[in-house]
């Protein structure tokens, strides 16, 4: 009987005569050779070169914007600078491709080291189990001879020794696993940014294409028709900035004004003014199907409709929301049965209440009340203030993972910002997030875009 000792000894040298440290690749993975790798390096610094030079050319015209020949320049050097930085996104697009087969493979590896360090484990575990069945008398009544008795009985211990170096080694195997699966999907993830990115590049090379050729149209000897073509384009540029910017339970305020809100959001919290916008946006067109709702019975949270007068029975969480909400109201000053918060979604089968043009419930609203106050610059912070609200709304996008930059982080944190972390995989959160980042493509960004040109 104890010499089946011998086998689980065998099963135990296959797992653990290897180290997790001398996984490699096999040859065939490797669809990127050293040589091939380094010369992608290569020719992505030689691009970076040239985005830095086109910028500076950029820069350097600055000083002539308004005349034909410095704005054909300025474009000129815009086209070849986003073209390069198209290149350089394909380049980088190849190089996480070989990561993600990289990291694909060492997964593989991981998971069947796993599954053989179990079954492993099973085989001596069962051994063990086999053996404390026996006293060591009748062990030793079995054996041949004393010896083998001594050297069967030093097998077994050095088993159950091995076996608390056998779960270390799976325990491992799960963390380098993981640790593996995590890069593989920061190296997905880097990789639609690219993509995106790439996308938004040719967008823009094909719109000051379009502009360059109007401008190469006109001859150096048609300097007047040119500042006819400039001053259009200024008009445009000022409906753009003068148009009304939607703001939901709250006066619309001019797309100007809110860009400069949300450019002040970015340089305290780094969330990019057009995703700010476009939530602004998708909030506003939320508001037209949820409704205007007041609280009317602050021990209950109902309230009322504010245009049909309809009973609404969860209009406010009583102990959650209702006692912040009535602070605030002393605090900034309103009459707190007159204003106008969100109307529960029926469906959903939640509480209202969420306040202004970023739609903060007042219990979340209190916990960056004070931020948002220090980053406008103001002693109180409003959530019916624009201001505040764009404020408001670029910190819980920076805690959501929208600070990071690029179309990954910033569509997942709009699905945070709709349906919460649990909720932001969901059909509705993803929904939302959608919407939000086909806004920012459509119509916020190209706005954006055509006022730092001008």
């Amino acid at each position: 009987m104890l010499r089946k000792v011998c086998i689980a000894c065998a099963a135990f040298a296959a797992v653990c005569g290897g180290t997790f440290a001398a996984l490699a690749r096999p040859a065939a993975a490797q669809d990127l050779t050293p040589a091939e790798r380094a010369a992608l390096q290569a020719q992505y610094d030689e691009l970076q070169k040239e985005i830095a030079a086109q910028q500076q050319i950029i820069k350097d015209t600055q000083a002539k914007k308004g005349t034909l020949q410095g704005d054909v320049t300025a474009l000129t050097a815009k086209i070849k600078a986003a073209q390069a930085q198209i290149d350089a996104k394909n380049i980088a697009i190849r190089q996480l491709a070989a990561q993600i087969a990289d990291k694909n493979v060492v997964i593989g590896q991981l998971s069947d080291r796993i599954a053989h360090g179990k079954e492993s484990l099973a085989s001596i575990l069962r051994q063990t189990q086999m053996l404390d069945g026996y006293s060591a008398v009748e062990v030793a009544l079995g054996a041949q001879d004393v010896s083998g008795f001594y050297s069967d009985l030093d097998a077994f211990v050095s088993i159950n020794a091995n076996l608390q170096k056998l779960f270390g080694v799976i325990q491992q195997a799960k963390a380098q696993t993981e640790s593996e699966k995590a890069a593989l999907t920061q190296a997905q993830n880097q990789t639609a940014d690219a993509k995106y990115a790439v996308e938004t590049q040719k967008t823009q090379i094909s719109s000051d294409k379009a502009q360059k050729q109007q401008l190469l149209a006109i001859t150096t000897n048609q300097e007047v028709q040119y500042k006819k073509v400039l001053a259009d384009r200024q008009a445009k540029a000022a409906a753009i900035r003068a148009a009304l910017f939607p703001l939901r339970d709250a006066k619309a305020i001019s797309f100007g004004l809110a860009l400069q809100y949300a450019q002040q959001a970015q340089r305290v919290t780094g969330v990019d003014p057009a995703l700010a916008l476009a939530i602004l946006t998708q909030e506003s067109n939320l508001g037209t199907n949820v409704g205007q709702c007041i609280l009317k019975d602050d021990a209950t949270g109902a309230g009322v409709g504010k245009n049909t007068g309809k009973p609404f029975a969860r209009v406010m969480a009583p102990t959650r929301d209702v006692p912040v909400f009535l602070k605030l109201a002393l605090d900034i000053g309103f009459d707190p049965h007159a204003q106008v918060v969100s109307c529960p979604i029926a469906s959903a089968g939640g509480w209202g209440g969420a306040m202004g043009p970023a739609q903060f419930i007042p219990s979340t609203w209190a916990l960056y009340a004070d931020r948002v106050a220090a980053g406008s610059g103001e002693p109180l912070a409003d959530p019916w203030d624009p201001k505040d609200a764009i404020m408001a709304m670029s910190f819980l996008l920076a805690d959501n993972g929208a600070g990071a930059g690029g179309y990954t982080a910033e569509y997942t944190a709009a699905a945070r910002y709709y349906a919460g972390w649990n909720g932001a995989s969901t059909a509705p959160g993803r929904a939302y997030a959608s919407q939000v980042m086909n806004t920012i493509k459509n119509t916020i960004q190209p706005n954006i875009d055509f006022l730092s040109n001008t």
